[in-house]
Parts: C-alpha cells; sequence; structure tokens
C-alpha cells in the first residue's frame, strides 16, 4: 500500500494575494508570508500552506462546492476573540443558539454539546433549558469572515496555534469516507468515527437541525465523517442545500492539495480505481502534480514531494 499522502496546501483565488496574506499573518503571528511554486504563500508552522492566486474578478463561494471553510488551533480562543473585538479589520460572525434568534461570538457560550457531536436539536435545546444547563466556558470554536469573503475558523485551547483544518460538505458522507480511505488511504479522524451508515449513496441526511449554527435555522450535523492527512483534518458533514454541489475550481476555494513521494505509482493506483482526473500530470514550481476529483466534485490534487 502506497503512503497516506501528506497536507500539503489549501489554494485560494484572491483579487489581492499581498492583501489577504498581511492579514492572516496578523490573526494568526505563528504564520509566515511567502512564495511557493510560484505563488504567494501563507505559510503555517505545522509545515503546511495555503497559496493563492491572482484573480481579477471577485472570487465567489456559490453555488455552494464541497469545500466549506479552513480553520486554525489558536492557544486561548476567548483571548483570541477579546483581541480580535478590537481590530477593525475582522469581522465576527455570530453564531445562532436557536431559530428564534439570539447569539454568540464563541460556541462555548450557549449549551454545551452532548457526547462528541456538536450543536443540540431543539429537542435537546428544551431539556437543557428545563434543566437550567448553562454555558461550559472556556475554549470553543468561533467564526470571522476573512479576505475574499472567506469563512474563517479559529478554535481552541491547544497547545500551539497552526493550520489545522478544512471543513466540507459531501452528498454521501460515509461514502465519502469510504471513497477517501479507498482511493488515497485516509486514516479515520481520532476521535470522529462516523454518525449514520450506509455509503454508496444511501446514507440520508439526519432530519433535526442543530446549534449553535451559523445560520439562524441551523445545520444539519448527521451524518458525518471525517480523514486526517499528516496534522490536518478534513471532517464533513451532509450537504446542507437542496441543490447538488459544485465543482470547486474557480471558486475563492479552490482545490485542496495533498504531497506523495511517489506521483507515477499513485496516478497507476487511481487510474485503475476509476477515479476522475481533471488535469493530467503538469509542471508545478520545480516539482510535478495531478489533480483528480473527489466525491463530491472538490479538487484534490496530488503533488510529488521529494
Amino acid at each position: 500500500m502506497l503512503p497516506t499522502p501528506k497536507f500539503h496546501h489549501l489554494h485560494l483565488n484572491s483579487t489581492d494575494p499581498d492583501a489577504a496574506i498581511d492579514f492572516y499573518t496578523r490573526q494568526f503571528p505563528t504564520t509566515a508570508k511567502g512564495n511557493w511554486g510560484g505563488f504567494p504563500a501563507l505559510k503555517s508552522p505545522n509545515d503546511v500552506m495555503v497559496l493563492f492566486t491572482k484573480v481579477e474578478t471577485p472570487p465567489t463561494s456559490e453555488p455552494q462546492s464541497a469545500i466549506w471553510h479552513f480553520g486554525w488551533h489558536v492557544t486561548d480562543a476567548r483571548h483570541s476573540l477579546e483581541t480580535y473585538k478590537n481590530r477593525a479589520e475582522v469581522e465576527l460572525l455570530p453564531l445562532y443558539t436557536t431559530d428564534e434568534g439570539g447569539s454568540v461570538l464563541i460556541s462555548s457560550d450557549t449549551w454545551p454539546s452532548i457526547g462528541n457531536v456538536l450543536g443540540l436539536t431543539k429537542a435537546q435545546i428544551a431539556e437543557a433549558r428545563e434543566k437550567g444547563i448553562g454555558p461550559a466556558g472556556g475554549g470553543g470554536f468561533a467564526y470571522m469572515r476573512g479576505p475574499d469573503d472567506a469563512l474563517v475558523e479559529y478554535a481552541g485551547n491547544h497547545p500551539a496555534e497552526r493550520f489545522n483544518h478544512v471543513h466540507l460538505y459531501q452528498e454521501d458522507p460515509i461514502g465519502a469516507l469510504d471513497w477517501y480511505q479507498k482511493h488515497l488511504n485516509a486514516p479515520m479522524r481520532p476521535g470522529y468515527a462516523p454518525t449514520g451508515t450506509g455509503g454508496n449513496g444511501n446514507t440520508a441526511r439526519g432530519t433535526d437541525r442543530t446549534w449553535p449554527a451559523l445560520n439562524q435555522e441551523g445545520m444539519f450535523r448527521t451524518p458525518r465523517a471525517g480523514v486526517e492527512f499528516g496534522d490536518v483534518s478534513m471532517m464533513w458533514y451532509a450537504n446542507q442545500g437542496d441543490r447538488p454541489l459544485v465543482g470547486s475550481r474557480g471558486q475563492l476555494q479552490d482545490h485542496i492539495a495533498l504531497s506523495v513521494t511517489e506521483l507515477d505509482a499513485w496516478i497507476e493506483k487511481l487510474r485503475g480505481e476509476g477515479v476522475a482526473f481533471l488535469e493530467e500530470p503538469y509542471s508545478l514550481g520545480d516539482t510535478r502534480a495531478v489533480m483528480i476529483e473527489g466525491p463530491s466534485r472538490e479538487a484534490l490534487e496530488l503533488v510529488e514531494a521529494g
């Protein structure tokens, strides 16, 4: 079996890559501005990057692709929140606590989750109210609006600040787990056993919306699943809408890149398994890459690493 790829970078389209990178280095001070493969780069201390392509027209995130948002670990989410409150350039995004309204800026300021599934259903919120259960306080997850209208999560409290995840949607979350494990030899994210059963298109989206959520009507959080590439997680929920997810190329979040040591062997394996290729092997800086399509049309770049 070929070794599991490592997370290499997330590739964004931006009208002003330099300004975007400057924004992120101010908000996440362990990051650094650089360059890789001819692209402006935001470098995280865990040896992963966000790369940028300059575009003339503001990139869009609609209609929704499989790539939802990306995020950082921070050492003290509440300290980060208080810092961001005092920065005019940072737009903090509310997390709605019910469909009736009301919101918080960090998840730990509302009712705590039950078990290992984020968010409470209406029935669970009613029960929490009846029992007088209050917020847990401490670390949690929170969001800001980044350059080019990017949705950026920061969460803590963690030992070190670093880029740590890309959150996705999938048409079939359990089937997507099967796809990443079969084709990319990806291990399941620890402590993130999938909710729901099925696969191969047979997994139905749960019917209960949950809160806190970025949208007042709540979000569907079952089924869910996730994998890891190195120390970066890729996890997902079901497609939240009624329209199929679209391809990610050309959108704000253009593609996700993974590094491999034997690109030709990977190409042979993936062709043999019937994986769709979006681009044949091409030069990328001082190396080579190929672009394939994930289970919900997310573009995945395999970069040959020395």
